[in-house]
Order: structure tokens, then sequence, then C-alpha cells
């Protein structure tokens, strides 16, 4: 079954994978690599992240889902 990525996926589980955190980098998520950003990761949803820093979340969605 396919995974379906929403505004409610935690960001942990976007960054997983390889191919999903390339789309994360492209949306410009700044910190990925830092400390605190994997810690917080396990409790930001990609909304949260997205009206954070206006990131258009629609499009990053768009972009998951192609690949889910």
């Amino acid at each position: 079954m396919a995974r379906k990525y929403t505004e409610n996926t935690k960001l942990s589980e976007v960054l997983n994978l390889p191919e999903t955190k390339k789309i994360i980098s492209k949306y410009r998520l700044p910190c990925l690599d830092c400390p605190m950003a994997r810690f917080e990761a396990g409790m930001l949803t990609l909304g949260q992240v997205s009206k954070t820093y206006g990131i258009n979340l629609a499009g990053l969605l768009e972009e998951l889902n192609k690949i889910s």
C-alpha cells in the first residue's frame, strides 16, 4: 500500500527516506542536519513546518505523494 503524506505527517516520517529528504531539501527547509532539527522533526508536522517557513504545502505534498 502506498504511503499518503498529509499536512499531519510528522517531518521525521518524511526524513526517513533519501528520495523524500531530497524533496524537503528542495523546498529549502533550514537546518535539516542540525541536532535540534532531528529532535523537533519527531514533533513537527509538515503543515506546521510549511506555515513556519513559508513553504508551499500543496506543492510539497504533491511531490511527496508522487513518489510514495
